[in-house]
């Protein structure tokens, strides 16, 4: 059987068409297509305003800015996460730490999290990123709660979580945050090649971010410190950036929006079968709180250590061997180098390392086959056996 890789876009001949039609029209970049995504996406999530971006690195970066991140301030988020949920708070030059996991949905921890803000004193974070990761939601009303207790923003960083669900809403709402990002890297549930977006219901914080990707350039007289000098006229207001998307990918994530249900369905439809096919193996399985619909950006399966003979890195190349292109999302972030060299140690966020030392994601997209499914089922249980 040919390799099997742990994700993979899905594009059609609507997604084709959709972007040579822009590739012959008069706008690559900067033109209508940029706003139907956003509006897109935005209607989709219930949400007022969406701001698209060239990805969503950019867009944690941004949203950060918005929410008046930089120096001499703190972000914390999950250590379980890639490092650019942390890494946002450093390019405002604020300083980053983390929250431990739940152990069970490997999602930032509210009681960790409540834990730290009471002993926090004066040093309580600016800004809290809670990562949805494989796209189930952490708990938001309960951390939305304690950022108003507390005073902090709440930026979901929501890359693995589009067409994913918390308490029966869309993902993306902002009903209990400030911000959601999203991303469409092809490996995510829809792709726009790259690409990333923030979702907020606030007035303010669009506009803010409408400036910061682009130069923090504005051509409307309203924001201006003195009258236009004539239709060419703009003026730079803020430090801002070149994070703008292109219509061309704009146009790819319009025409995937259309299949984000059946994408997430399908990828149920798989982990279902995993679950069933998997639940007598030397594994835990993703646990699913009742009160979320995860997108399943990611099917994760820990190893029972204790009762297996091989060990977690054997398990893992030879998977890869045989053709099964497993993954392991992630290393935890404080344990980084550079973050090493920030001052973070080994010990620190001991649920996060453990599940690092067990985790291993399994492939789950919209082409998987069942074929392909029996497959994997099968060499895992031949390799773990």
């Amino acid at each position: 059987m040919d390799s099997i890789p742990y994700g993979r876009q899905l594009i059609d001949d609507d997604d084709i068409g959709a972007v040579v039609e822009i590739l012959k029209s008069d706008w690559l970049t900067q033109g209508p297509t940029i706003e139907k995504f956003e509006r897109a996406v935005a209607n989709y999530c219930g949400v007022e305003y969406a701001v698209a971006v060239n990805s969503a690195t950019s867009a944690l970066h941004i949203a950060c800015l918005a929410s008046g991140l930089g120096p001499g301030d703190v972000l914390w988020t999950s250590p379980n996460t890639f490092v650019a949920s942390a890494n946002c708070g450093l390019y405002c030059g604020a300083s980053v730490d983390f929250v431990d996991i739940d152990p069970n949905t490997y999602n930032l921890s509210v009681d960790a999290l409540r834990e730290r803000l009471e002993g926090a004193g004066n040093k309580l974070p600016k800004v809290v990123i809670p990562v949805h990761f494989s796209g189930q939601s952490c708990q938001m009303d309960e951390i939305y709660d304690l950022s108003k207790k507390y005073g902090f923003s709440v930026i979901e960083d929501a890359s693995h979580a589009i067409g994913g669900r918390y308490k029966d809403e869309p993902i993306g709402n902002c009903r209990f945050s400030d911000m959601t990002i999203f991303s469409f890297h092809p490996v995510k549930i829809i792709t726009s090649g790259e690409g990333g977006m923030i979702m907020t219901n606030r007035r303010d914080l669009y506009e803010k971010l409408i400036l910061l990707r682009s130069h923090g350039i504005t051509r409307n007289p309203a924001l201006m410190t003195e009258f236009s000098q004539g239709p060419w006229y703009y003026q730079q207001i803020d430090l801002g950036y070149n994070y703008r998307i292109t219509d061309i990918q704009a146009a790819l994530g319009v025409s995937q929006m259309n299949k984000i249900d059946s994408f997430v369905q399908r990828r149920h439809e798989i982990a279902e079968r995993y679950n069933q096919e998997l639940q007598v193996f030397p594994l835990i399985l993703p646990l699913q709180h009742p009160d979320t619909y995860s997108a399943y950006h990611l099917y994760v399966i820990r190893l029972k250590l204790t009762e297996l003979t091989l060990t977690h890195r054997d398990i893992y190349i030879k998977l890869r061997e045989k053709g099964i292109g497993v993954n392991l999302h992630y290393i935890p972030v404080h344990t980084q180098p550079y973050f090493q060299k920030l001052g973070f140690k080994l010990g620190q966020y001991p649920q996060a390392e453990q599940y690092y030392e067990e985790a291993i994601s399994i492939p789950i997209y919209y082409s998987l086959t069942n074929k392909q499914q029996a497959y994997v089922i099968r060499t895992l249980n031949e390799v773990i056996a």
